[in-house]
C-alpha cells in the first residue's frame, strides 16, 4: 500500500505527492493552445508580462491571464511570458559606431572639441554622446566665434590638450572663414583643427526630410536666419521662447546620423579622430 505521508507524517510536500508539475511554456508569438475552462483554442498573437493574447480560426481574439490552465495537445502546460532571445547583432549608436560593452565612466581627456553655440552642441550630444562619453571628450560651446580667439589665449591648446573647433559657415570669405585663417596661422594653430560646414547655422544641418519639408526654406539676406525660418515655415517666431520650441522640434526629429548632412557627418568625424589620436 502506498504511503503517501512517507516516514514522517509532518514532512512537507505532501499534497503533491504522486503529482508531476506542469511544464512551463513561453507564450512565443504562433504557439496554439487550448484554454482548458472553456476550450477556447487559437495561436499567440502577442503576450506581454501578465497576459496573452490568442485568436482562433475564425478570427476571434481574447485575452486571458499567463499561467496554469492551458492545454498543448492536451496536455497541461503553464504558460510563462516569452523572453526573446538577445540579438547577436552588435547594437550600434546613434552616429553608426558600434556600441561598446557598459563600463566605468573615462575621465575627460584634456583635448576638447569647441563648437559654435548651444544648439551645435545639443547636436552633436545627441548623435555622438555615446562615443564622446566612450573617449572621454567633452563638448563645449563658444557662444559666438568671436570669442574663440580670447578662449584660446585663456586655455591655450597643446601637445597634450589639442582642440577640435566646429564653426558654421566655413566658406571662402566669409567672417568666420577669416577668424579661422588668422588663428590657424597664428602661435595656437600648431596644436588645434579647424574645420565647418557651408550651412549659415546649424540647424540647416539637419536634413529637411527629417521634418517632412521638401528643403529649408531660403532667408533673405540681413534676416537672423532663425527667426527668418521660422516666418517661412509658419513658426512662430516672435519671441527666444518661440525659437527655442522651434529648435526643439527639429532636434526633435534627429534619431540617428542618417538624419544629418553629410557635411555636418564627416567634419565632426574628423574632429573625433583628431582629438583622440595618441599625440
Amino acid at each position: 500500500m502506498d504511503d503517501r505521508y512517507g516516514t514522517d507524517v509532518l514532512d512537507s510536500g505532501w499534497r503533491g505527492h504522486g503529482r508531476s508539475e506542469s511544464p512551463r511554456v513561453p507564450a512565443e508569438r504562433g504557439l496554439v493552445v487550448e484554454v482548458q475552462a472553456d476550450g477556447f483554442c487559437g495561436a499567440v498573437t502577442q503576450s506581454d508580462a501578465a497576459t496573452v493574447e490568442l485568436e482562433d480560426r475564425r478570427g476571434a481574439r481574447r485575452r486571458f491571464a499567463l499561467g496554469p490552465g492551458f492545454l498543448i495537445d492536451g496536455a497541461h502546460v503553464v504558460l510563462v511570458p516569452h523572453r526573446p532571445a538577445p540579438s547577436r547583432t552588435p547594437a550600434r549608436t546613434a552616429s553608426g559606431s558600434f556600441a561598446a560593452p557598459q563600463a566605468r565612466a573615462r575621465v575627460a581627456r584634456a583635448s576638447r572639441i569647441l563648437v559654435e553655440g548651444r544648439h551645435d552642441a545639443e547636436l552633436v550630444e545627441k548623435v555622438w554622446g555615446d562615443d564622446l562619453r566612450a573617449e572621454g571628450v567633452v563638448v563645449e560651446y563658444l557662444e559666438g566665434v568671436d570669442r574663440l580667439a580670447a578662449l584660446l589665449d585663456e586655455e591655450p591648446p597643446s601637445e597634450r590638450r589639442r582642440y577640435g573647433i566646429l564653426l558654421d559657415h566655413l566658406v571662402p570669405g566669409s567672417k568666420e572663414s577669416r577668424i579661422a585663417d588668422g588663428i590657424a596661422r597664428g602661435r595656437h594653430g600648431a596644436h588645434l583643427l579647424i574645420v565647418g560646414h557651408p550651412e549659415i547655422d546649424v540647424w540647416q544641418c539637419v536634413r529637411p526630410a527629417a521634418l517632412g519639408l521638401r528643403e529649408w526654406p531660403t532667408v533673405p539676406r540681413g534676416t537672423d536666419i532663425k527667426v527668418g525660418t521660422c516666418r517661412a515655415l509658419g513658426w512662430p517666431h516672435e519671441s527666444a521662447a518661440d525659437l527655442s520650441r522651434a529648435w526643439r522640434r527639429i532636434l526633435g526629429a534627429v534619431h540617428t546620423y542618417r538624419d544629418l548632412e553629410p557635411s555636418l557627418l564627416g567634419r565632426v568625424e574628423e574632429l573625433i579622430d583628431y582629438v583622440t589620436a595618441s599625440h
